[in-house]
């Protein structure tokens, strides 16, 4: 008998299968710059969609899949090193070279960020949207805060009222905030910790 799906559970099935699909090569390429093993990874990737897939009634209704998978596929590559350095401990025989390889692939995939992954991926938002707006806001925001300057400066610059940079800058955060909405469970890059500090 065919187990039925309830709608939410059909909603999240397609936004993972999307997910997965459209980055199923940049998830395996990411685990197997680790685990050196190009099946290991495609199975840590498979492992990976069932365990976000097997978790779906524990996470809240926004949560980031892309996040999700990504955290996902890094712990279990890492569970993956660990056994593997086990193994290779119980070898005599193996070289202290390889050993010290795979302690440093370890170590650097201990110290991986996921969130960081998004970092060049936000930016090019950031910039398409930027690059989009009026030339006032775009060159008020930049002289904001590329060139931090203050209101009271950049009206001089520009011959306006402070009220008028307020305005801009105040809309310019509003429709980056709005273009950043789906990574907000995630991001702890610079871009945001900017944003933020308003």
């Amino acid at each position: 008998m065919t187990m039925q799906t309830t709608e939410p559970e059909s909603i999240f099935m397609l936004e993972l299968t999307e997910v997965f699909k459209s980055r199923q090569q940049q998830f395996i390429q990411f685990s197997y710059s680790y685990v050196r093993d190009r099946a290991e990874a495609e199975d840590i990737v498979m492992n990976a969609f069932s365990v976000v897939w097997e978790r779906r009634k524990d996470l809240q209704s926004h949560a980031n899949i892309t996040a999700l998978l990504w955290t996902t596929i890094k712990n279990l590559s890492l569970n993956y090193l660990q056994h593997f350095k086990v193994r290779t401990n119980a070898e005599l025989h193996i070289s202290d070279m390889r050993q010290k390889e795979v302690s440093l692939r370890i170590s650097t995939l201990e110290a991986c960020d996921p969130d960081k992954v998004f970092c060049n991926e936000i930016q090019e938002l950031v910039d398409r949207k930027i690059n989009k707006m009026p030339q006032t806001s775009r060159e008020i925001f930049i002289l904001s805060r590329v060139k931090n300057m203050s209101n009271k400066d950049i009206a001089t610059h520009l011959n306006i009222s402070i009220k008028t940079v307020e305005f801009h800058i105040t809309r310019t955060l509003k429709e980056l905030r709005e273009q950043l909405k789906d990574y907000q469970l995630i991001i702890t890059c610079t871009i945001l910790k900017f944003l933020d500090s308003l």
